[in-house]
């Protein structure tokens, strides 16, 4: 007895769609994507963020110069660069004067002896010997506290150049440092606007390489809603990457956090304040 095979056939115009779909389908899968258009690039860093580079590696032992100016004003003969140039003027006019009143005071005991009667005698002698001895020794006194008193104010001239490098060798680290913060946000900033571009761009050829993709997929969804006859909801398969804006900020975020943060970083061992005086 013969078999009967009782076939129900899609409408003539659903086959035809099918045909043609498959043959599109197999055409277009059959050769690989080139996924080079699209691919992810990083933007390169700014010219700030070079130079903010370039900077840092400049900065490192800056601090050595005022190091060794600060060394030259410590041990034995620093303090003669800041000895007064006047001084032994100063010294000389003083003596002078003083030498003029010891001489004032020889002419009194011989004023006094002549008053007296012993010009020439051996009391005069007495009291001019010991008035000779005593002024001697004031002179000595005098001239020893003058070149004493110069040579405390150069070594507190001295001291105070010292201290003056030494805050430098430490301040100077830290403008460094804050420039190197400056230039690097600003280059931060300028390449996260670089990378969003970059970014745009990948995303318009990702879009443009999957569009027939897309257009065939959504294609492929009517047909089968027509052939089923129920009415079909085709969802995208390309997910969009993040927005290039997204991707500015929260690059340009984290790279001015990181350039921010050096300025912060470390601590100085020399003194942070600046005396000016000398």
């Amino acid at each position: 007895m013969a078999i009967q095979q009782q076939q129900t056939l899609p409408p003539q115009y659903v086959e035809d769609l099918q045909k043609d779909y498959g043959k599109q389908l197999t055409a277009m899968t059959a050769a690989p994507l080139d996924t080079a258009k699209f691919a992810p690039q990083v933007a390169g860093q700014d010219q700030y963020q070079q130079d903010a580079y370039t900077m840092a590696g400049q900065g490192i032992g800056a601090y050595q110069p005022y190091i060794t100016q600060a060394s030259a004003y410590t041990g034995p003969g620093s303090q003669a660069a800041f000895m007064s140039p006047y001084q032994q003027d100063v010294i000389d006019t003083t003596m002078q004067e003083y030498d003029d009143q010891a001489q004032r005071g020889i002419l009194g005991i011989a004023d006094m002896a002549t008053k007296s009667g012993n010009l020439g005698g051996g009391r005069e002698g007495v009291m001019r010997s010991q008035y000779q001895n005593k002024s001697d020794m004031n002179r000595a006194l005098l001239y020893a506290g003058l070149q004493q008193q110069g040579f405390g104010q150069a070594q507190k001239g001295a001291q105070q150049a010292y201290m003056n490098q030494m805050q430098l060798a430490g301040a100077v680290p830290g403008m460094q440092r804050a420039d190197v913060a400056g230039l690097g946000s600003m280059g931060a900033t300028q390449q996260a606007q670089a990378q969003a571009q970059l970014d745009a761009q990948r995303e318009a050829a990702r879009l443009e390489a999957y569009e027939p993709y897309e257009r065939l997929g959504y294609h492929g969804q009517g047909i089968a809603s027509i052939a089923s006859g129920a009415p079909g909801q085709y969802m995208s398969s390309v997910t969009p990457n993040p927005t290039p804006l997204q991707t500015a900020l929260g690059t340009g975020a984290v790279l001015s956090g990181i350039y921010g943060n050096i300025q912060g970083q470390g601590s100085s061992a020399f003194p942070t304040g600046f005396n000016w005086g000398n």
